[in-house]
């Protein structure tokens, strides 16, 4: 199954894993299929890390999501270049609309047990076409905005996620 991510520099195309990520992917895909992604922003960006979204608008307000799912970081799936995880507080279980892509192997981000800080960030797809758009962003400048770090200066919009197939 994949997916389209139509952004203002480009567009990235995701394979979402729901053997791996069953809760997750569906999850995702009830935000797409709502049109929950439609004009929100690249809100955090790390180069070497990750690039983040989701879960604001192009003013940095937060969008109103559904109740946070089960992480399933526990799926043998790693946090490594282009690969697509579930962003979340430092509840394990807090995972709902926003999420990342990671610019870099991000092992220490994998799962390595059931407990507070063991459980990691649930990966559920990777990139498939489009990297050339991921590095474009994570390129970007960025500063702090509404209180907000590592926001690119030049907004970064989501116009449209596509279910492809």
């Amino acid at each position: 199954m994949k997916v389209q991510i139509v952004t203002t520099l480009g567009s990235i195309t995701l394979e979402l894993n729901s053997k791996k990520a069953p809760i997750t992917v569906k999850n995702f895909l009830t935000y797409v299929e709502s049109g929950h992604y439609n004009g929100t922003i690249f809100h955090r960006v790390i180069k070497d890390f990750m690039i983040q979204c989701g879960g604001m608008n192009k003013d940095m307000s937060s969008i109103p999501t559904r109740d946070s799912i089960r992480n399933e970081a526990n799926n043998g799936l790693a946090n490594e270049y282009g690969s697509i995880s579930m962003a979340r507080t430092s509840d394990p279980h807090s995972a709902s609309a926003q999420f990342f892509i990671n610019t870099s192997d991000n092992a220490f981000l994998d799962f390595q047990s059931e407990t507070q800080d063991g459980w990691g960030y649930c990966v559920f797809g990777k990139v498939v076409e489009g990297i050339e758009v991921v590095t474009s962003i994570e390129e970007k400048p960025t500063t702090t905005r509404e209180g907000h770090q590592d926001v690119p200066q030049d907004t970064i919009e989501i116009e449209k996620v596509v279910l492809l197939q």
